[in-house]
Order: structure tokens, then sequence, then C-alpha cells
């Protein structure tokens, strides 16, 4: 995003800050700083948060938190006196001021201005009858992104969280993605969430969608379902792309910790799912996408209500918990490309390089970034298509 402020113009695609038309020379620290107040500038942003999103968590003092908001200050031409652009306060933390223009930077404009303007929603059964949704949309080259935990190929079409994923994707592909059962504009009655179950539903999207052989998208729980697809079709699938995946589920892991995570997170959901303001929406977005934008997270709650149920969020959530392909990666004989997030908070960085180790001839790509979902507006979602389409076509 590009964003407008007196005679100021950051963009954060290119991490440049711009004073009347010359480059501000800016440490990249301060600017994650900068660009992470404007972006919540609508509220007040508490010094713990800045510490999360700028230092990574990382123990910081006072001083240094100071210096590198007078740094910030500083970079466009505010001051602690003037508090022209950024504000202290007192007891609270910090408040971007003053009138900001936000628009596509040029580089998104010209992928949304490229993106297709429609997708294709159709339905087809599963092995067990279980009515499942997919959706069409792009050109190119054949891609099928597998079903993954809280999607609606409908909402997700206009999606501040997905389409923008779906526009650059489809710059080069033909995109087939799907709902998983249970979920989205697929059947919520279905009783069955094993991953055998899971990796049937992709079959009858594959097939009826008329897909050959094409390239296999996992993201998070799509990874084990997509390997456990191309291990039982592997003359199908042309590239298998893994991102944010595991090979184990979190409540089958050996460290008490991550069972222990996973059964919190079951209890939110149970208590919290599709709730505006809810404690649940704002730990969610905590673990799934901490360096959000404010549009983005407040969309959560809308698309848990239109995702599922509480109680099938729940059993999902449980099931996927559960999946373990760690007895089949070492026969998967397909070219892998998987890419993780360092600082992700919903699979650890270990469960990736778990992947890439077990495939033979895995490509491991790591992107600098604490989103399990990745944000446009982060360095890393460029990154991310960046090395897709390297891996896909040379």
């Amino acid at each position: 995003m590009r964003f407008r402020f007196g005679d100021l113009d950051l963009n954060t695609d290119t991490r440049e800050i711009h004073a009347g038309g010359r480059t501000v020379a800016v440490e990249p620290q301060v600017f994650d700083l900068v660009a992470f107040l404007i972006q919540n500038r609508d509220r007040v942003v508490s010094t713990q948060e800045l510490v999360e999103a700028v230092w990574k968590g990382r123990i910081v003092s006072d001083s240094a938190i100071a210096a590198r908001i007078s740094a910030a200050r500083s970079a466009i031409g505010d001051t602690g006196a003037d508090q022209r652009w950024i504000r202290t306060v007192p007891r609270r933390g910090f408040r971007f001021v003053g009138d900001v223009d936000d628009e596509a930077a040029p580089a998104v404009a010209a992928m949304a201005a490229a993106a297709p303007e429609r997708q294709r929603v159709a339905f087809c059964r599963s092995a067990d009858g279980t009515r499942i949704a997919y959706a069409v949309s792009g050109s190119g080259y054949p891609l099928l992104r597998a079903g993954h935990w809280l999607t609606n190929v409908e909402n997700d079409w206009t999606s501040p969280i997905w389409r923008p994923n779906l526009d650059r994707l489809g710059q080069r592909f033909r995109l087939v993605r799907y709902d998983q059962r249970g979920n989205g504009l697929s059947d919520w009655q279905a009783d069955n969430f094993s991953l055998d179950r899971f990796v049937d539903d992709l079959e009858a999207v594959v097939d009826a969608s008329r897909l050959d052989r094409f390239a296999l998208y996992g993201a998070s729980q799509g990874a084990p379902i997509a390997v456990a697809y191309a291990h039982r079709h592997p003359q199908r699938v042309s590239h298998l792309i893994l991102h944010g995946g595991y090979e184990r589920g979190r409540l089958l892991r050996e460290t008490g910790a991550e069972r222990e995570q996973g059964e919190a997170i079951l209890t939110l959901i149970r208590h919290g799912w599709g709730r505006p303001g809810s404690p649940f929406n704002a730990a969610f977005a905590t673990l799934f996408m901490p360096a959000g934008s404010r549009e983005q997270i407040d969309s959560l709650a809308e698309l848990q209500r239109t995702t599922t149920t509480p109680a099938n969020a729940a059993l999902l959530r449980a099931a996927v918990d559960r999946f373990d392909v760690s007895h089949i990666v070492g026969e998967v004989r397909v070219p892998t490309l998987v890419l993780h997030a360092r600082d992700d908070g919903v699979q650890p960085l270990d469960q990736g390089m778990a992947l890439a180790a077990g495939i033979p001839g895995a490509e491991f790509v790591m992107l600098e970034s604490r989103n399990h979902v990745l944000t446009r507006q982060e360095p890393a979602w460029a990154a991310t298509f960046e090395a897709i389409e390297r891996f896909v076509f040379g």
C-alpha cells in the first residue's frame, strides 16, 4: 500500500519513504514503526503492541523505544514538541494523527487491473456423497489450492485477506480452489473429518474441474492434505507447493506446550467464534495474523460467521490438529517447494523444515514474517508469489 500525508509518501511494497520527491534514508526498524502506526491510525497503539510488531516480542528498554520513536519522527519531519504526525498519549502509547490518503501502490494497482473480474462457482460430490463447493478463476497454468480451515469461496472473492492472493495467483494460473467439508459453501452436515475424507474431497474437485496434470498448493492444514494426495497420485501433480504446513498436527506433537495451545484454541473457538470484538477474535488475529491491518483483523469475525458454526469450527480444528503424514513424506516423488514464515505463531518453523527435510529433493524458502496468513502489505507476501512462479515456470 501507499500512504500519503503532507508532502510525504510511504510505500510498503518498496519499503521507502519519499519527501518532496526525494528518498528519505530510514532504517528498516524505523520504517516498520512508522508503517505500523499509519496502518493502525484509527486508535492508540500501546507500547507493548509496538514491541510485538517492530521488535518481534524481544525485550526492549524504554530508552530504545524512545530512540526509535524519535528517529521515526525525524524521518517524517516531526518532533516531540510538534507531534504533527506521531502523538504521544501519556500512559497509553502512541497514535498517528493527521490526514492520510491510502491507495494501492503502483505494483498492486497494476496487479488489480490485470486481475480476473469474476470467478465461476460450482459443486461436486465427494466419494461419500458430501457436497463440495469449488471455484475457478484466472488463466494460465492450472494450480489447485487444497482446502483449508476458514474459507468461503464466495466471500473470499471480496475479502481484504484473501482477494489479493487470488488476484495475484490469477495473473499466471488458472486457479481452482474449494471449501472443505463442513466449511464455506460445502456441506456443513458432514460428520467424517478424517484425512482420507479430505483427500477424497480434493480428488472430487480435480475430477469435476477436469484437471489432468497441475500444480498443487497446500497452505496450513492444506499441506498434509496435498502431501497425501501427491503420494496417492504422483502422476497428476507437476509441482507440489507447501506453505506454513506441518507433518504432524499440534495435538500429536511431543511438546506439551503445543498440545496445550491446541486445546486452548478449541476452547476459544467454542466461546467466541464469529463475535466482533470478542477476546477470541483478538487472540485469533494475534496467532494467525499479528501484523494484519485493522481492516483485515476486523474482517475475521465476518469471515468466521459466514464460514461455519462454532461447533463445526472446533471439530475441524481438532481434526486437522491430528493429521499425520510423517510416515509418507519420504515416499513423495514430486518436485516440491516448502515455504514457511520464520516466526509463524500457528505452525512452528521446525514443522516446515521437517517437511522439506523429509521430502526427497524439496526446496526450502524461509519467509521473513510473523504471519501465518500473509498480508499484502508485508515484503514476504510478494516474495511468496515470486518463489511460487519461479518454481513452476523456471
